[in-house]
């Protein structure tokens, strides 16, 4: 019967299950999973993980996990690499291939073919005295009692398993070389967090429509200044040094005190001492100061030389927040 009750109740059970599944691969750790980092930490050659079926699927997320984290890998299909992907394989590889039962008959040709090519292998699997867990050099169990499937059949449990010691080995690796998230930033500049650890302010500043006005400039040439660059904002520059900026919102604050605009001049209303960045800072940095200080743009200055506007705008738009 479906209803609410049914399905909350099922979708719990699974990820218990599964959950339950995992922590128990804290016991399993010893010294094959110790050897097994530093096998391919010491590796000349790349980290090539193989496995059939679901297995596979685990596999290529696990080598998109590795070569984002500083660990050059490759995926290899197990029923491929027997007609003819092998050639992948170089001398100084070290092999993952991945099975829960371990004896696969894909699994049972393409092992001995390894170890002839001389490559170090590495099981992970949840059936230790199998073909594959006798034949690697290092085993790491992957067992579980049972699937988080209500027929015992679909790998969910033993899959989820896999997954986790493939992130174990990620992680164990990012910390023995040190890989910081400026490391992480060089493999994802066109993500998210690329962005914010590699942009910076100059990348994204058009110094070709900076808006600027003299000290002395009417309140007219003001308007029209900022109405024409389209920052909502202009800075007051005198000989070449930013002493204020003015905003439309010092605009509208102006008309409402003032009766009469003759007379005023960009100095009589302009804000000193803008917040300021340099050109060679990161976008991140810029967008804390505008939100520290509730303010939408920044004036960048180098060495006293102005350079131009970064709105706020125009962070959201390359999707840094």
């Amino acid at each position: 019967m479906i209803n609410k009750e049914n399905i909350l109740a099922s979708a719990k059970s699974t990820i218990l299950s599964e959950s339950q599944a995992i922590a128990k691969l804290v016991d399993f750790l010893d010294d094959n999973f110790v050897k097994a980092i530093e096998i391919i930490y010491n590796s000349s050659g790349r980290l090539v993980v193989t496995g059939i079926g679901k297995s596979a699927i685990i596999a290529q997320k696990i080598v998109a996990t590795l070569n984002s984290t500083g660990t050059p890998s490759l995926f290899l299909h197990a029923s491929e690499a027997i007609h003819g992907d092998l050639g992948m394989v170089q001398p100084g590889d070290v092999v993952i291939c991945i099975s829960k039962s371990g004896n696969s008959p894909e699994i049972k040709v393409l092992i001995p073919l390894l170890k002839r090519f001389g490559n170090k292998l590495i099981a992970i699997t949840g059936n230790t005295t199998s073909f594959l867990g006798k034949e690697a050099n290092y085993t790491l169990n992957t067992y579980v009692e049972s699937e988080a499937c209500p027929n015992n059949l679909a790998p969910t449990n033993s899959t989820t398993a896999q997954l986790v010691i493939g992130d174990a080995i990620a992680v164990c690796l990012m910390e023995i070389r040190n890989f910081t998230a400026e490391d992480f930033a060089k493999y994802h500049p066109g993500g998210a967090l690329g962005k914010k650890l590699l942009l910076r302010v100059r990348d994204m500043l058009d110094t070709t429509h900076k808006p600027i006005v003299a000290p002395n400039s009417n309140i007219k040439t003001v308007i029209v200044e900022i109405s024409e660059k389209r920052l909502g904002v202009t800075a007051v520059v005198d000989n070449n040094k930013v002493i204020g900026i003015i905003t439309d919102g010092d605009i509208r604050r102006m008309l409402n005190k003032t009766e009469t605009i003759s007379g005023l001049t960009a100095q009589d209303i302009m804000t000193k001492n803008p917040k300021m960045i340099k050109s060679t800072a990161l976008v991140s940095d810029a967008l804390n100061i505008l939100e520290d200080f509730s303010i939408t743009q920044l004036v960048v200055v180098d060495d006293d030389e102005y350079k131009g506007v970064l709105h706020l705008h125009d962070i959201l738009k390359e999707g840094i927040v």
